[in-house]
């Protein structure tokens, strides 16, 4: 097994690796020994190319939910099956940010934030849950989680997906056919799809101008899904009333972009569901376990698909 992080330090990944099984053969890139010793890899954001050195891969992992770090790589070694991870820990952690920013909104904390700095003492009185409809974009794991814990607060919520999706208590759209129906009655949007060719760039001028005037973005997916100019003008406009991003096309997002600045949009540093070793690592062990044994992966993704 190949841990290969190159932008953070791999310690608590071998922590919890080795707490698994203290019998692990377990390299950390670039030590990575005997290339053709290499069956599995662990990785996030891998320098492009390096990955078809191994030429016995049986199983490449993502250490996050998305694997779009891996796919951009043109040299991935075909017919190697790539593995996600799917954990109950970041599930949550995702629903939670999303709620707490549809409450962010709904409480009216994003206007209170405006008008602290002209000590503007103004009570506002809240959204009321039942007449806000939020539209959630992915229905994988994540949206339906988030749904659902939505709807506890008693949100009325809906989702859309590429393909149709049958969740109890929750109206679906799915496909480009659908979108305009699903945006026309988003109140808020909260992206969670995959980023994939076809979603690149989907939260852009005409999504924004579908929906109803003062809806609310919410964008915890990947930050190329997002049209920033867009989204700007759409501010500025004033036909949307704000957006809470935690993902951005360029991170760290720089000091001299115009997020910072902007009222209407609250920033988070791309922490809304972080991957936790420890919870983690008994699912990675297990696959490594299964590929060395002649066995599939678990949570395997459709290449052709990108999730």
């Amino acid at each position: 097994m190949l841990l290969m992080t190159p932008k953070s330090k791999g310690d608590a990944w071998v922590k919890h690796l080795r707490a698994q099984d203290p019998g692990l053969d377990l390299r950390v890139w670039p030590e990575t020994g005997p290339a053709d010793e290499i069956e599995f890899v662990l990785c996030w954001k891998h320098p492009l190319g390096e990955l078809k050195k191994f030429r016995n891969l049986k199983c490449i992992a993502s250490l996050g939910f998305g694997v779009d770090h891996i796919l951009r790589d043109p040299d991935v070694p075909p017919g190697v099956p790539i593995a996600r991870l799917v954990d109950a820990f970041m599930i949550h952690a995702m629903s939670e940010y999303v709620l707490t920013a549809v409450l962010y909104h709904t409480r009216q904390f994003d206007l209170f934030q405006q008008d602290k700095p002209q000590k503007k003492w103004q009570a506002r009185i809240p959204l009321h849950p039942q007449n806000v409809r939020v539209g959630i974009m992915g229905l994988g794991h994540l949206g339906v989680d988030a749904a659902q814990k939505l709807r506890l607060q008693g949100f009325q919520v809906s989702g859309w997906s590429r393909t149709v999706k049958h969740v109890e208590g929750l109206t679906a759209w799915a496909g480009p056919d659908a979108m305009e129906e699903f945006l026309a009655q988003a109140d808020v949007l909260v992206c969670l799809l995959p980023l994939t060719r076809e979603t690149q760039g989907i939260l852009n001028r005409r999504t924004f101008a579908r929906l109803p005037a003062g809806a609310y973005i919410i964008n915890a997916a990947r930050g190329e899904h997002l049209v920033e100019e867009d989204l700007l003008t759409a501010l500025d406009s004033g036909h949307l009333s704000g957006a809470c991003l935690d993902v951005f096309r360029e991170e760290p997002l720089p000091e001299s972009h115009p997020f910072w600045n902007h009222p209407r949009i609250t920033i988070t540093p791309h922490s809304a569901s972080l991957t936790n070793p420890k919870t983690v690592a008994p699912q990675l062990v297990e696959n490594y376990r299964r590929v060395h044994s002649g066995l599939a992966p678990l949570h395997v993704i459709d290449i052709e698909k990108g999730y």
